[in-house]
């Protein structure tokens, strides 16, 4: 059984924060976990998954995170804790319930946890979901350990049903994915008498007026903030009266004791942690502030905590000269991940003291060793991954056909076509299902004098999660676009989690798989199939559809996601490359295997001036025969 299942208390396990959070939800008795995937939160419905069988769980992938939410929500109206994961943006798209739900309100516990990504290290963008606390006026817990992570979440139940509303855990990818260790508490069962109260008033705002509801929220607000004021979560370490005051949460909160103690300020900086951001524990922050004149701000993204405790300082210590130092001040990033070196140069600046991160020696030495051993990988799609097929076979069909087609798309492994590794094809790239809907607009320009052709990539994962009303839309304003679907098999960005289209649910069991052609033509559309690994037909089958233009197409392009295949299947082909035939940087291209088609698999040889294959990553797909001008490289079936 996996470690967030040991019914062992006070015993210690080594978690990833994303397990930790899962154990949390365990220890606080969750029935229901409903999410869609989305590094970095996708591990926390992972891991429950993984133990749902064996603790009497209900945990779905759903198909979006709207109606992940709308699916925790309805097992809270029927008296069971749930819980929803999803990152920064999904949390955009489940905005709309989110709005309606906290103004209603729950009944058992329901914990929403949204997994922030700084420096959008796999996303399109680094929002700060700190915001949306405090736009719907929810609370707000960060956790800054694996320990908190856990702790939190166990809490957030509780806390959820004391104000019967939902309540909001934020972590961020380097809480999300660092591993520490963990104290376990008490494994709690799963109530089995769920029920709807059919005699009480509907969870609705129509009858009462929204109005009245908001004024509930905001007295909710003033009781969450009085609970808050006792938080374990929260605590001061430093002197009485410091020179300087650090007030920080998240992950700011490690980078800030390391910093304090590498510069040896403890006897002078003071270290405030919040992990209950929102609504701020007023008397608590008050009574710390007033300890010290000037005041450093450490947390990441926005100045979420910064602007929130300006705002306190302002109504509750007037007459109080403070000097804030943080992201307005340019002390602290706007932007991106902060580290320890941050925190460091903000303190250096603030107290006029000096501190070398690194000597100038070390940091020659440093970079020769990165320039001369590291070497430099682009993204890039995998070894054998169908969408490179397909990217070349469109690249091809484009330029023969000759009208300069537009390729519209979205987030999902598809996504690097906007670079070399798509041969640059990829024109848009904004939030999931966007590709479609901007074909859409572009797809009714002829009246302006539009005449490209426009496509739109889209995964069978994201059809399902945010297409579908898009196609609708195109088919019903008969706009003149191709929807290029690229069927993987999995929502394999995430980690290869089933979806509608799969025969088989979050934990396993054999499941009713919704076919993405039957669904495409019971629209009405005319569907094409291509197999990405035959270039050929792919290419011919792509020009014939580009002929014929006037309303929606779609073309499915149709193979398992190569890592998934090479799981549970054998290479189709043994690859090789007969030397004499390769012409290396005197080929038609220089080279046009490694330079211009870039599978992971070739490998340039600087001594022999010859391509050869990686037979350690090499899936054996065949598709580099295909684009070889010389004919050198050659594939064998393996039987």
């Amino acid at each position: 059984m996996s470690g967030i299942a040991v019914n062992a208390p006070q015993t210690i396990q080594l978690l990833m924060g994303n397990e930790a959070i899962a154990r949390g939800a365990l220890e606080a008795g969750v029935g229901v976990a409903a999410a869609y995937p989305g590094t970095p939160s996708t591990d926390i419905i992972d891991s429950l998954a993984d133990v749902a069988k064996d603790l009497n769980l209900y945990v779905e992938w759903s198909v979006n995170e709207k109606v992940a939410l709308e699916v925790a929500a309805g097992a809270s109206l029927g008296g069971v804790r749930a819980l929803t994961a999803m990152k920064q943006l999904g949390l955009n798209v489940a905005l709309d319930f989110l709005a309606n739900v906290s103004l209603t309100g729950i009944k058992s516990g329901l914990v929403l946890v949204v997994c922030d990504d700084p420096g959008a290290l796999s996303s399109t963008n680094e929002q700060d979901s700190r915001n949306i606390a405090k736009m719907f006026d929810l609370p707000l817990l960060e956790p800054a350990t694996a320990q908190e992570a856990k702790d939190m979440t166990k809490w957030a139940f509780e806390l959820s049903e004391q104000i019967s509303n939902v309540c909001l855990v934020r972590s961020v990818t380097r809480i999300s994915h660092a591993r520490g260790n963990v104290v376990l508490g008490e494994l709690r069962e799963v109530s089995a008498r769920a029920s709807f109260d059919t005699t009480q008033k509907p969870y609705t705002t129509i009858m009462g007026g929204a109005p009245q509801y908001h004024r509930v929220l905001h007295e909710n607000l003033t009781k969450i903030a009085q609970i808050f004021e006792s938080s374990p979560f929260n605590g001061y370490a430093g002197p009485e009266r410091p020179e300087l005051l650090i007030i920080t949460c998240g992950t700011g909160w490690l980078y800030s004791w390391e910093a304090i103690k590498m510069l040896s300020l403890q006897d002078s900086v003071g270290i405030l942690k919040l992990g209950t951001t929102w609504p701020l524990p007023g008397e608590l922050v008050k009574r710390h502030m007033m300890k010290a004149e000037k005041i450093l701000v450490v947390e990441e993204v926005d100045a979420f905590l910064e602007n929130n405790l300006k705002v306190l300082a302002v109504d509750s210590l007037p007459g109080r000269d403070r000097i804030f130092y943080g992201k307005h001040s340019g002390h602290i990033n706007p932007f991106g991940e902060i580290n320890t070196d941050i925190v460091i140069r903000a303190l250096t600046n603030i107290l006029n003291t000096k501190y070398i991160i690194r000597d100038e020696a070390y940091r020659q030495k440093a970079t020769e060793i990165l320039n001369r051993y590291v070497v430099f990988r682009e993204t890039q799609f995998c070894p054998g991954c169908p969408h490179r097929g397909l990217f070349w076979a469109l690249k091809d069909s484009l330029r023969l056909d000759g009208q300069e087609g537009v390729l519209t798309g979205d987030i999902g492994c598809y996504g690097s076509g906007v670079g070399s590794t798509g041969f640059k094809q990829l024109k848009t790239m904004h939030s999931m299902g966007s590709g479609i809907g901007v074909a859409n607009g572009l797809g009714k320009l002829e009246q302006f004098g539009f005449k490209q052709p426009v496509l739109a990539t889209c995964g069978d994962s994201t059809f399902f999660h945010a297409a579908i009303p898009a196609l609708i839309n195109g088919i019903h304003s008969k706009a003149n676009f191709i929807l290029l679907l690229l069927d993987n098999s999995g929502t394999a960005m995430t980690g290869f989690q089933p979806h509608p289209g799969i025969p088989m649910n979050a934990v396993g069991d054999p499941a009713p798989a919704v076919d993405i052609g039957d669904l495409c033509r019971g629209l009405g559309v005319p569907v094409e199939i291509v197999d990405p690994y035959d270039i050929e037909d792919t290419t011919q089958k792509l020009l014939n559809v580009l002929r014929h233009s006037g309303r929606p197409r779609v073309i499915i392009s149709q193979r398992e996601c190569s890592l998934m295949r090479a799981r549970s299947e054998k290479p189709l082909y043994q690859m090789d490359v007969v030397a004499h035939q390769c012409q290396g940087e005197t080929c038609g291209c220089n080279r046009f295997c490694t330079r211009v088609f870039r599978c992971p698999g070739l490998m340039w040889n600087t001594n022999t001036k010859k391509v050869e294959i990686d037979q350690a990553i090499c899936v054996g797909c065949g598709v580099c025969v295909d684009i070889c001008p010389q004919s050198a490289i050659t594939r064998k079936e393996i039987r």
